[in-house]
């Protein structure tokens, strides 16, 4: 074989061996730079926020009286506002007036602005946050070192309740705090709660959620 023929396979192989170590790099993981990754993903990911509730485009919470509002129209400063719900249930915007907000869901209460402001706005985007519940409310009374009204802002569990009113007074029967509860037919319920056995680890389930109306009585 001549040097001619020679040269294009000694190109070839040369090329051939080059390769490889390129190859073993880019297949190679590195253990580091992989959790790097997993951590950058992780941390991507938005988190549920405690405290003041954020309930945008929400098809199940009813907005109350009390509750402050966030509503924001896409390039329109001047009609994005943050304002409470009256105690009539109405709220007033630029533009769109006097408007019934308590007793609609985030959800309808954005479809009835867009609708009045289609008057003045060509497809106006309408966004409604609930950033603040103020119309959920519970009751706890008793022997509790805070009793009164208490605003239903988080997932609040009897336990919760009792540490927010400052815990119990001395002489109050922790054995026996109750919670009336309104059902939807009028009636009312009792739901007893055991402290003792609760911080024993007997019948957890008794832990309920409070949910709005709730009357706690510690005896």
């Amino acid at each position: 074989m001549n040097s001619i023929t020679r040269a294009p396979i000694q190109i070839v192989l040369s090329l051939v061996v080059l390769s490889f170590p390129a190859f073993g790099q880019a297949t190679t993981a590195n253990p580091a730079d992989a959790n790097s990754q997993a951590a950058g993903a992780a941390s991507s990911v938005t988190q549920p926020e405690t405290g003041t509730s954020t309930k945008a485009h929400d098809d199940s919470y009813v907005i109350g009286n009390d509750d402050h509002l966030s509503i924001n129209v896409w390039k329109e400063p001047d009609l994005t506002k943050s304002i409470p719900v009256r105690s009539d249930g109405k709220i007033s915007l630029p533009l769109v007036g006097e408007m019934q907000a308590s007793g609609r869901t985030p959800l309808q209460l954005e479809s009835d602005i867009s609708s009045r402001l289609r008057n003045y706005i060509t497809a106006p985007e309408v966004t409604v946050i609930v950033e603040q519940i103020n119309s959920k409310k519970y009751n706890i009374l008793g022997y509790v070192g805070k009793p009164g009204a208490y605003a239903l802002t988080l997932s609040t569990t009897v336990m919760d309740a009792i540490a927010l009113a400052g815990g119990f007074k001395d002489f109050a029967k922790s054995k026996g705090v109750y919670i009336l509860r309104q059902n939807p037919d009028g009636t009312q319920a009792r739901l007893n709660f055991n402290y003792k056995d609760f911080i024993k680890g007997k019948n957890l389930s008794q832990n309920v959620k409070v949910e709005p109306g709730d009357m706690i009585i510690v005896p």
